[in-house]
């Protein structure tokens, strides 16, 4: 709550918008008179959220986006309606359904696309429009450049499976977007964000991306009131848990490999698999796959959880193989909730260790040594403890959720909209 001259008189503003979840304290008061007066000093300035899926804007930037809307901004999400654009209305944003899916590749349908993006572009006319991840940012900035908006925000969140994978469509995929991201990521007017260091250096040294307009902000942010830090059970054996999408280059059958190898040695450990599989997606793992797993008992396969905090109050040891990340929110959630994290060596999951302090980095692909880092912490609960207990200020000092808000609503209102 805030109070702001007004008429001569003070007047009480409520903050219906985002609120810190750090420290349940609103926005500072400026935004809260940007709010007020916003309707005397003329129309607010409109931001354009612009992704393929609704439950992926739930998860990573609605918290982002309450802030922009706090800040004074009026707030458009465009994306694929999977059931979650009423959570998105119900957080007071409007929600445009968008029938655009990430695996499309038929060129007549994806064109038909690409003009329905251009209408609502036209019809929406926002001052920003923020584009994440890669479909959205070639066919969000043909489509802005098009209708002349003024500030493009892009943001290439992990890469994923065409520039992880080495199949033939994985190959053949690349060779038709790097060309067409390299033109599009970076025109005038626009800044992108990367979510890590390496991407970062990587656009930056390869002349994708001009170096004045690439901006490091790390992640979605972690919420540190609902994710909080509790000591490891005490009874019952060792709990290792990956949350993830079940895809391959998540690292999922190198993490089932290393369970084998553990349990090899007659060590009392659950191996916990948390995430359903993910048709669009190319890397996808198959239900029938997972499941047999399961039933070899190495790894127990939970599926879909909302249960997060909870699992990870329960377990001791926080586990992600992957091949690539931009900044996975399952190793925050570790770091959040005072658990250790064995991760590997690559882009943007190297951003959440740092070996010997709060975790282990191991190399990708690479079972037998994700089986020795694990082994180490399974049989070392006072390191355990110690890694819980530095990722914690990890997590409080670069990655709370009102540092990456506040890191956003900077971005925007650097852009100079008038």
């Amino acid at each position: 709550m805030c109070y702001v001259v007004f008429g001569g008189g003070w007047r009480e503003c409520l903050l219906t918008g985002f609120e810190s979840s750090l420290s349940g304290k609103p926005i500072h008061d400026k935004l809260c008179r940007r709010k007020l007066l916003s309707p005397l000093l003329g129309a607010m300035k409109k931001i354009l959220f612009f992704l393929t899926e609704d439950w992926f804007f739930c998860s990573h930037f609605r918290e982002r986006a309450l802030g922009a809307k706090a800040a004074g901004f009026d707030v458009v999400v465009l994306a694929r309606d999977t059931g979650c654009g009423r959570e998105i209305q119900a957080s007071g944003l409007r929600f445009v359904p968008l029938a655009i899916r990430r695996s499309g590749v038929n060129p007549l349908r994806e064109m038909g696309i690409l003009f329905q993006i251009w209408r609502h572009y036209h019809a929406e006319r926002p001052d920003i429009v923020h584009h994440i991840a890669m479909k959205p940012i070639i066919y969000g900035t043909a489509a802005a450049l098009f209708t002349r908006i003024q500030a493009v925000v892009n943001a290439p969140v992990g890469l994923g499976f065409v520039f992880t994978a080495d199949t033939l469509r994985a190959r053949l995929l690349r060779m038709i977007l790097a060309p067409a991201l390299r033109l599009l990521i970076n025109p005038e007017r626009s800044k992108v964000v990367f979510e890590n260091e390496d991407d970062l250096k990587s656009f930056v040294d390869g002349g994708s991306v001009r170096a004045g307009d690439a901006v490091l902000i790390r992640g979605a942010g972690i919420d540190l009131t609902k994710f909080r830090m509790v000591p490891e059970p005490e009874q019952g054996p060792v709990v290792v848990i990956l949350t993830a999408r079940m895809l391959w280059d998540k690292g999922i059958r190198e993490f089932v490999e290393a369970a084998s190898l553990i349990k090899k040695q007659g060590a009392a450990v659950r191996f916990l698999l948390v995430g359903s599989p993910d048709p669009d997606n190319p890397a996808s793992i198959s239900q029938k796959i997972l499941e047999s797993w399961a039933n070899e008992g190495g790894i127990e396969w939970l599926g879909h959880r909302t249960d997060i905090a909870e699992l990870l109050a329960a377990s001791h040891i926080v586990c992600l193989p992957s091949y690539r990340e931009g900044l996975p929110k399952s190793l925050l959630e570790a770091l959040a909730c005072g658990r250790p994290i064995v991760t590997t060596d690559v882009p943007g999951c190297r951003e959440t260790v740092r070996p010997g302090y709060n975790g282990r980095l191991v190399p990708a692909r690479d079972p037998v040594s994700l089986a020795g880092a694990l082994l180490q912490l399974i049989q070392n609960p006072a390191e355990r403890k110690a890694f819980g207990t530095n990722g914690r200020k990890m997590a409080e000092e670069i990655f709370a959720s009102e540092l990456i808000v506040g890191s956003t609503i900077r971005l925007y209102e650097s852009l100079g909209i008038p």
